[in-house]
């Protein structure tokens, strides 16, 4: 007989949370809370990233406290399983990922094992597993930073991967926490298409990819969710939104490096219609990104099409996850540092999307969406995934 567990899974960059310490949390924390309570899962998977924010050496403290108060509310009172893994040891500059995966197991799920890579078995999960710090030695996980001469001629810190292996009743799976390269400069991300950083992390995600499908354990359905930080096709998409305008490109007095494009309406006053510079988007009619849930420019979402042969997705149906104001009166404005992208996945193996249960015609069980879209939830909206799995079993 096929029985079916119902899971959640999130996906959330704090980085905000902790840079506005105290602003957002409980509003925060509602959001996600209220998603447990219409969904009911059995099983929940939160994976967050930049844990600390970026002022990760001041903030530390707050992060561990923001666990506590996920772990100990009274909303998560009927998940008597808990295991934790923070890594926040930034001192140890090669490996800090501030990558943190908290998982929650209801007491009605009855067979659920965990893999310890160390002894290449699985295990039954019980009580509270918590790991928080360099987790090193800690073998029910693996993590890596990405290596340092990936992509030697770029500052970065705190990306990376983090995996734990799972079996639900029956049914093996491997949750895998991501977070790949950002643009650092709007007008680097326009000299071509694809992007220099497009490019970067694809090949990033290409290592995570391969370094999960290892034959030196028994491949399983996986599920990739994090800040993959994909971008839209920004070449493109200026090309697009520029068409009857005056594109002008300012560069800097003494050198050839340009400084700012502005692209100017043709006739209306000669309107800016967009403005560019490292950190600045600026386009004049920012709808286009909300109405539809940015129907019209999910076109240019193009950095998941290399991975077709390997990784599925759900429709996106919500609008760009990410840059959204920080002020708290504002939440559902994008800041105009980025153009807004879908930065926040979750991604699946072809194996996987074969074991999330489909109802009849028409009924979906399945929901791929956003926390909080009329909340302020900093900077980036936490992407979920509510849905059945597949287990057999009692």
């Amino acid at each position: 007989m096929e029985t079916y567990t119902d899971v959640l899974l999130v996906t959330a960059n704090v980085g905000s949370l902790f840079d506005n310490v105290g602003e957002i949390e409980s509003d925060w924390l509602r959001e996600l809370f209220g998603t447990v309570q219409s969904h009911k899962p059995r099983f929940i998977a939160l994976h967050f990233q930049e844990v600390g924010g970026k002022d990760y050496m001041v903030n530390m403290g707050h992060a561990e406290n923001f666990f506590w108060n996920i772990e100990s509310s009274e909303e998560m009172r009927d998940f008597d399983r808990v295991c934790i893994y923070v890594d926040n040891h930034f001192k140890n500059v090669d490996s800090f990922t501030a990558l943190g995966s908290m998982y929650f197991i209801h007491k009605s799920l009855k067979n659920i094992y965990q893999y310890d890579f160390n002894v290449k078995d699985f295990k039954a999960v019980s009580g509270q597993n918590k790991h928080v710090g360099s987790l090193d030695g800690v073998t029910t996980m693996e993590k890596e930073k990405f290596p340092k001469n990936f992509w030697p001629d770029f500052k970065w810190s705190r990306k990376g991967f983090m995996r734990t292996r799972w079996i639900i009743h029956n049914q093996g799976l491997d949750l895998v926490n991501v977070h790949l390269f950002h643009d650092a400069s709007n007008l680097i991300a326009c000299n071509a298409s694809p992007s220099i950083y497009s490019a970067n992390r694809q090949k990033a995600l290409r290592y995570v990819i391969n370094r999960i499908s290892e034959t030196s354990y028994t491949p399983l359905p996986f599920f990739l969710f994090g800040d993959f930080n994909f971008r839209l096709d920004t070449l493109s998409l200026v090309q697009n939104l520029s068409t009857s305008a005056e594109v002008q490109t300012v560069k800097k007095d003494s050198s050839n490096e340009v400084e700012k494009i502005i692209c100017e309406e043709k006739d209306n006053d000669h309107k800016i219609l967009l403005h560019i510079e490292t950190k600045l988007f600026a386009y004049l009619h920012q709808a286009v990104f909300r109405e539809d849930n940015g129907r019209a420019i999910l076109k240019y979402d193009k950095e998941i099409a290399a991975f077709q042969d390997v990784i599925a997705e759900e429709e996106i149906l919500f609008p760009p996850s990410y840059p959204y104001s920080e002020d708290y009166t504002k939440p559902t404005q994008y800041m105009n540092t980025r153009c807004p992208s879908w930065c926040d996945r979750i991604l699946m193996s072809h194996t996987a999307q074969d074991i999330i249960h489909r109802r009849d015609e028409g009924e979906s069980s399945v929901v791929y969406n956003i926390l909080g879209p009329n909340v302020c939830m900093g900077d980036h909206k936490p992407v979920f995934l509510s849905f059945a799995l597949k287990t057999n079993g009692h």
